[in-house]
């Protein structure tokens, strides 16, 4: 079903590409939480899970395919232009060449890895938001919002870490990053879980909008009917 662009809708594409694309770059940097040792990234992106859940419950999985696909393609425009940049002399007076490739100078590996699961894991996470409304007759809001982020959250960590850093780091300790990362994103979701709720009210109440994926095809790849 085709659906005029509302201001809603628009604010919230613009906030799930910003985030996915702020992630990226943070993930440069390993922080350390008490005891636990994650990446920077993890205070951003598990915001574009949220925006995700939101976009699929009222829109429905055809606008959250959409947005995921134009995320993907900022993503790989910004990664582009890092690393032509990277490429150009720099002037001999300027002093942060290093540091600059440093932060924006991400292996093949990491990108091909950051991409290939951001894919996988928002389309898994649109998909059981989506389904579990229409078996849920659109009741139990927070527990598929959980269950959804759940999925997409483990499947773009099993998908990342393997690609990124097998050879490099011991399979011992991606299995720790691996849970960590889901965990930790899933209670992020856990947390916030208040204020999705009444977004997600707020936004039905804005659009008049409510819609169940009832008769749509799930192909990811099938966007002429968004």
């Amino acid at each position: 079903m085709k659906m005029k662009v509302t201001v809603p809708f628009m604010l919230m594409g613009i906030l799930f590409t910003v985030c996915l694309v702020v992630s990226n770059l943070l993930e440069t940097k390993v922080i350390q939480l008490g005891f636990v040792t994650a990446t920077a990234g993890l205070m951003v992106f598990p915001i574009s899970y949220i925006i995700n859940d939101c976009i699929v419950e009222v829109w429905g999985y055809r606008k959250a395919c959409m947005m995921i696909w134009i995320g993907f393609g900022v993503n790989f425009f910004v990664v582009g232009l890092t690393q032509l940049a990277i490429l150009m002399p720099a002037a001999p007076y300027w002093e942060g060449e290093e540091a600059f490739d440093f932060i924006f100078g991400l292996t093949p590996r990491i990108v091909t890895g950051s991409l290939c699961a951001f894919l996988v894991g928002s389309f898994i996470n649109a998909y059981v938001m989506s389904r579990m409304k229409v078996l849920s007759n659109g009741n139990y809001f927070w527990l598929r919002a959980i269950v959804s982020t759940l999925a997409g959250e483990s499947a773009d960590s099993l998908i990342f870490f393997p690609i990124a850093f097998v050879g490099i780091i011991a399979w011992e300790n991606l299995w720790v990053l691996i849970v960590t990362q889901v965990a930790l994103k899933s209670l992020y979701e856990v947390l916030v879980l208040p204020l999705t709720v009444h977004v997600v009210r707020w936004v039905k109440r804005m659009d008049g909008c409510d819609v169940y994926d009832r008769a749509v095809s799930f192909n990811p790849f099938n966007i002429k009917d968004v």
